[in-house]
């Protein structure tokens, strides 16, 4: 098992609003490159979106569960199909987006006890948990050609320092994926 973060980040290392729908200032500043930079596996998740499952904190899940169940492409397909579990407080209904459920307890728990590879995207708050709990594999990040100078980051300073190890890094569109895991000292 296998826990990999995946997030669109800009150059200074925010990850706020990437989609414009939060309604930020800066917000939207990934598709300012095309929809094709951030269309379909650019995450190249593949067959662990055929195996694994995935953990979204409640306002992410409330925003893909806008989004992915109206779409009929291949990988919107695959979306819709992966177990999501949701780590919220107070949301009780999450039968809006196929294959959801809300986590009895503890996300750090929940991540413990998964015998497949578990994916988060966005979700700061969980992603900072498992951080925390040093319970991150491998991070993957779709970098963007933009520096925003505000905004929540994936890595703030008020963090230890994580030593990790780059994986691949390759050109999508006008971004960069960067596939960092766990240092192999």
């Amino acid at each position: 098992m296998s826990v990999i973060v995946i997030e669109f980040m800009t150059l200074d290392g925010r990850v706020t609003d990437p989609d414009g729908r939060g309604g930020t200032p800066t917000g939207g500043w990934a598709f300012r490159h095309g929809p094709q930079t951030a269309a379909g596996d650019k995450f190249q998740l593949g067959q662990i979106m055929d195996d694994g499952v995935m953990l979204l904190g409640r306002r992410t899940w409330e925003l893909f569960s806008h989004i992915w169940p109206e779409r009929d492409d291949p990988f919107s397909a695959r979306m819709n199909a992966i177990p999501k579990l949701v780590a919220s407080r107070t949301r009780t209904d999450v039968s809006a987006w196929s294959n959801s459920q809300i986590i009895d307890g503890d996300p750090i728990a929940a991540v413990k006890s998964q015998r497949r590879d578990v994916i988060i995207t966005g979700s700061l708050s969980i992603v900072g948990s498992l951080m925390d709990h040093d319970l991150v594999d491998e991070y993957r990040l779709l970098i963007f050609p933009t520096v925003l100078g505000a905004g929540d980051q994936l890595f703030p300073a008020n963090r230890p320092p994580r030593y990790l190890e780059c994986r691949s890094a390759e050109l999508i569109g006008a971004a960069i994926l960067a596939r960092y895991g766990r240092s192999a000292q």
